[in-house]
């Protein structure tokens, strides 16, 4: 039997807010999702991104509890050039969108910054610093 990576899955406590967070960044969620207990979003070389509202998750896991404490997990987002990194920020930022770490460029070749979800879940902004 062979498993093959299929989906990313994310539990939202609003669902309507994390559809507008992920489609601002280009996820092509489809219409009325907000309003739905679990939607998705096609990604290239087709994986899925999977919202699932924590009403959902009891429904099949009744015990289930948000997690509490510093996130071990994050979505990584390449922007096409350095100066996209800081205009996104910017951009999440100033719609209300927590902002972790501010653009910044990395010792290991990379203009790189990180946002939170409504959930709190990081979403890693990272651009090649070579050819800017």
């Amino acid at each position: 039997m062979t498993a093959r990576f299929d989906a990313i899955g994310l539990v939202v406590s609003d669902m309507a807010a994390s559809v507008a967070f992920y489609r601002r960044l280009g996820f092509a969620l489809p219409h009325g999702a907000e309003d739905q207990p679990h939607t998705e979003a096609a990604l290239p070389g087709g994986l899925r991104l999977m919202l699932d509202t924590e009403e959902t998750v009891r429904s099949f896991l009744p015990g289930w509890r948000p997690p509490t404490g510093g996130g071990r997990a994050s979505l990584a987002l390449r922007c096409d050039r350095p100066k996209a990194v800081d205009a996104l920020y910017d951009e999440l930022t100033g719609a209300g969108y927590h902002g972790e770490l501010e653009p910044w460029d990395a010792f290991w070749g990379q203009r790189y910054a990180v946002v939170h979800d409504p959930d709190g879940n990081g979403v890693d902004l990272f651009a090649p610093l070579a050819g800017e």
